[in-house]
């Protein structure tokens, strides 16, 4: 009988990188050095809108240790600006349901010239012998600014007379999206109630444990350059670098290495990364720099910001038949590479959600205003829409009077009706929202809760539960859904090397930066392969040793890079068998696995070894078949032909003191679905993680900007990060739908933690406060913000 391998997905292993990353052996940028290096530190704008007068860097250049000082004229005609690989629509282009820009997308220049229009844009930058002589000099460059008028938030942007950012364009407007379906119209004419909120999704800084940095070592000899960089897209990184520097990339090799954290903000390609590139090429020795804190605030891409004004129609029983409104996203002071998708691409096609309202239209508009660019941010446009549906509900079951509970159950899509069409023309894979919502109420007590909420605590504490449901786009982005997105189809590739001796390394073009790819790529491999776990080794990071990959992001790296892998391994299998019947001396179909090795069926004695055949498939013997070559190597390559749809429910329990504010998380529950689950472990912990970051919005963290454009918030003295005494404890469990876009069946779990938890907060709080007469409030639910509300509604009572 044959023994069949142990079977790893599924299973919760133990994940191989953390041992080096608990013991400090983890290779992260800024543990890299190489000799000669020079060190930079970046001059930056202090005013949010000026014209640029002048840069004085003679005191500078007087500092000892300081080597040279690059302003815009000594790149003028080196370089290029970075390129928007994906972005809006052309002027005079015709996508469905897409407005093309007002006018030329301003250029995204490496080094800001002739005007600033944010705090922080780079100007100049100072290369040293030291950290502390760039520092120093930097500090003593002198910039002259004639101010402009500075405009920071979104409506205020767009409002009438409002300061125009960039020449070409008449107003801040950079582009419209617009995603209608059905007959808004009438479904509105025909409903006998209609709701109406204003929503604001408040701007947060993707706060990561390692700051961005670049490390670049130009060879003046071959005209090739190393780079180090702290990325999510590593060959994206490196077909930038190309394009902006006009370099070949078989001249650039660019490294990952370990990735101390990312959540979108170290998707894109920056003006500064660029520059430290172009400096170590210009003086032909290796340059470094890493973001300082602040600077991280100031120049790295913010997150959300967005104001939405949505309207829903509805009948006597909750179910919402239409929705129509508009939602503007404050982009920032330019549009990044990457920032497009996020709204337009993610909040406006989800704002369904799990519903099966028929009718909708609602335009998203992105907006220039004086502050950091934004862009993704973990989630990226879908915790947006999540928190208006989600919002809307609540608001609908209070207006008549029902529970939020039971107006979701009335309005979910049932899980028969899967595949389903949503209006915005997205089509559902597969899920069972309300087995989701069941699960989410038994484990939270729901009733219970709603017992105790009823008959009052003794202290007067203000008890409130809060669930929200979700549903997000994962395996971002099938080239058949990348004109919706203005975005190239992303597929995915894998590589897979077998050695002479039977072990095994896997390479691939995503990149991780803490979820455990160098486990659960391990775990598919080994499944497909029928090998040992520990016998598999995951390679990526690195351009020279990986193969071309897109990168790790919009829940894609196990629906697509996984399946990239599985489709490689494959291959190495239906070669294992064609090569030991070969050596066997045996048809194809007489030929069995078993656990380590393969053999003629029927006869045991017939049978060879996977480390025999694997040595015996490199080092020949004899003459092989026509056709066939050398080893048992494979290459995939995967471009799935729709997204994944993960989804959930998750609940929530607050106590809310009336008299401070303070707002007590006293339980915790996510209900996940992402098909099927590699590894347990690791996606319980991307659950905490997202969990923990979308309570931080809900209570938390916030950008804020003063009137004329000074961020506020530039430091953790005055940037709320939550840490683990502010973080409760989180519970977790999941149902499986798997999808059928991918053999594994996985949909992507990384980002679903930060999708359903802030609405469950917030619906928690507003629960809870609705008792003494508190009707509205926006995030984040600081203790003043909750007290001031309950005042002003004792006082109105």
């Amino acid at each position: 009988m044959t023994q069949e391998p142990e079977r790893y997905i599924g299973k919760a292993v133990r994940r191989r990188e953390d041992p080096r990353f608990l013991t400090g052996r983890g290779g992260f940028l800024d543990d890299r050095n190489l000799p000669d290096q020079l060190y930079a530190h970046f001059v930056r704008s202090s005013q949010a809108h000026a014209k640029v007068l002048g840069v004085d860097v003679e005191a500078a250049l007087a500092v000892p240790g300081v080597v040279r000082i690059l302003t815009p004229a000594d790149l003028a005609d080196s370089v290029r600006p970075i390129p928007w690989i994906r972005r809006p629509p052309e002027p005079g282009a015709e996508l469905p349901g897409q407005s093309a820009p007002p006018a030329p997308l301003p250029p995204l220049k490496l080094l800001a010239d002739d005007v600033v229009r944010w705090v922080g844009e780079p100007l100049a930058v100072v290369l040293a012998e030291s950290p502390a002589a760039a520092a120093d000099g930097a500090e003593l460059v002198t910039v002259s600014y004639d101010p402009l008028p500075a405009v920071c938030l979104v409506e205020d942007a767009v409002a009438e007379g409002a300061p125009v950012l960039h020449e070409g364009f008449h107003d801040n407007s950079v582009f419209r999206t617009s995603y209608t379906g059905g007959d808004t119209e009438a479904a509105f004419d025909a409903a006998p109630h209609r709701l109406r909120r204003r929503m604001v999704n408040h701007r947060v800084a993707p706060f990561v444990m390692e700051p961005r940095g670049v490390l670049a070592s130009y060879d003046i000899h071959q005209e090739t350059v190393d780079i180090w960089i702290s990325t999510q897209r590593p060959h994206h990184s490196r077909l930038m670098f190309g394009y902006v520097l006009d370099l070949p990339e078989h001249k650039i090799r660019v490294n990952a290495g370990d990735v101390g954290g990312a959540f979108g903000a170290k998707e894109p390609m920056y003006p500064d990364e660029v520059v430290v590139v172009f400096a170590s090429r210009l003086l032909g020795r290796p340059v470094k720099w890493v973001e300082e804190r602040t600077e991280h605030f100031l120049a790295t891409t913010h997150g959300r910001d967005q104001v939405a004004d949505l309207e829903v129609a509805f009948d006597d029983d909750g179910v919402i038949t239409a929705m129509r409104g508009r939602a503007l996203g404050n982009m920032g002071a330019y549009l990044y590479p990457n920032s497009y998708g996020t709204i337009s691409g993610r909040t406006g096609p989800l704002l369904p959600q799990s519903y099966r309202m028929s009718s909708i239209d609602v335009e998203v508009v992105g907006v220039f205003t004086n502050t950091t660019p934004t862009g993704p941010y973990r989630g990226a446009g879908r915790p947006e829409a999540t928190y208006y549906t989600e919002r809307l509900i609540d608001e609908v079951a209070a207006e008549l009077g029902l529970d939020p509970v039971e107006v979701r159950r009335r309005n979910y899509v049932p899980v028969e009706a899967m595949p389903w069409r949503t209006p915005t023309g997205l089509a559902y894979d597969s899920g069972d929202y309300e087995k989701a919502l069941d699960l989410a109420l038994n484990e939270i007590s729901y009733e219970t809760v709603r017992t105790l909420q009823r008959a009052g605590t003794d202290d007067g504490r203000l008890i409130g539960v809060g669930v929200a449901s979700y549903v997000e786009i994962g395996g971002v982005t099938p080239s058949a859904m990348a004109p919706m997105e203005g975005s190239p189809g992303l597929w995915e590739s894998a590589h897979v090397k077998v050695h002479p001796t039977g072990k095994v390394a896997v390479s691939l073009g995503t990149c991780g930066h803490g979820q455990g790819h160098e486990t659960t790529f391990a775990q598919i491999a080994a499944d497909a392969l029928g090998l040992p776990y520990d016998d598999i080794a995951i390679i990526y990071g690195d351009t020279e040793t990986s193969p071309f990959g897109f990168g790790t992001f919009g829940s894609r790296s196990a629906a697509v890079g996984g399946t990239a892998v599985l489709m490689a391994c494959n291959k190495v299998v239906e070669k294992a068998r064609r090569r030991a019947a070969y050596l066997l001396e045996a048809a194809e179909d007489e030929i069995e696995r078993t656990s380590g090795g393969y053999r003629v069926k029927g006869m045991p004695s017939t049978w060879i070894s996977w480390a025999e055949l694997a040595t015996r498939a490199l080092m020949l013997t004899k003459p092989l078949p026509d056709g066939e070559d050398p080893g048992l190597d494979a290459m995939a390559y995967f471009d799935p032909p729709n997204y994944t749809f993960s989804s959930g429910t998750h609940a929530c329990v607050v106590e809310v003191d009336p008299d401070t504010g303070k707002i007590d998380v006293t339980d915790f529950v996510a209900v996940d679905d992402c098909g099927t689950v590699i590894n347990p472990l690791v996606a319980e912990g991307q659950v905490h993680g997202g969990v923990a970051q979308g309570l931080a919005q809900a209570l938390y963290e916030r950008i804020v900007y003063a009137p004329d454009g000074q961020p506020m918030t530039s430091s953790l003295m005055d940037y709320a990060v939550p840490t683990a005494r502010q973080t409760p404890t989180i519970r977790t469990a999941s149902v499986a739908s798997p999808t059928p876009v991918n053999p594994i069946g996985a949909k992507g779990i990384g980002e679903s933690g930060a999708i359903g938890s802030t609405p469950a907060v917030v619906n928690a709080v507003m629960d809870a406060v609705r008792q003494v007469g508190v009707t509205h409030l926006d995030m984040p639910l600081t203790p003043e913000r909750v007290w001031a509300a309950i005042e002003s509604a004792r006082q109105t009572a």
